[in-house]
């Protein structure tokens, strides 16, 4: 497995992956280099892992992001990004513009904070009182393999 690593600016990323050959996008993973010795870039980044079916080839993106910037969502280009953006926000909190439905997916709706970022408070305890059915995902996906909501 190649070991490469772009590091791209967010503004450029819809340009860097139509203009690449990559047609699986493996995952997203979110970073936060708060506190880290020597670090001197934007606090978070997010990771992307692609890969090229018929090459074989894998690549990485890294894109770098501080608080309140976003990154343009990639979930038009691959249907699973919505799956995996919405993971990172609800982790570390970094936000994809233009996302169909950026929302909880990992933690309950009322969830407080991100808890993967290096200042949450690990010891905060947060109540649960009604679950996220994620209905309307539900709805959505049956009614695109014919089936009748009712």
């Amino acid at each position: 497995m190649e070991n490469n690593c772009k590091i791209i600016p967010a503004e450029k990323l819809l340009e860097t992956i139509r203009s690449m050959n990559f047609d699986v996008l493996i995952d997203i993973v979110g970073v936060d280099y708060l506190g880290m010795e020597n670090h001197k870039d934007k606090r978070f980044a997010a990771i992307y892992c692609l890969k090229n079916m018929k090459t074989m080839e894998r690549q990485r993106l890294k894109v770098p992001v501080d608080e309140g910037e976003k990154i343009p969502t990639l979930s038009k280009i691959y249907p699973i990004a919505d799956w995996l953006e919405r993971e990172v926000w609800d982790q570390f909190g970094i936000v994809f513009e233009d996302h169909p439905n950026l929302k909880r997916l990992l933690n309950h709706a009322e969830f407080e904070g991100h808890p993967l970022r290096k200042d949450y408070p690990v010891q905060k305890r947060q109540e649960l009182s009604e679950n996220d059915k994620m209905q309307d995902q539900l709805e959505k996906r049956l009614e695109t393999l014919g089936y009748k909501v009712i």
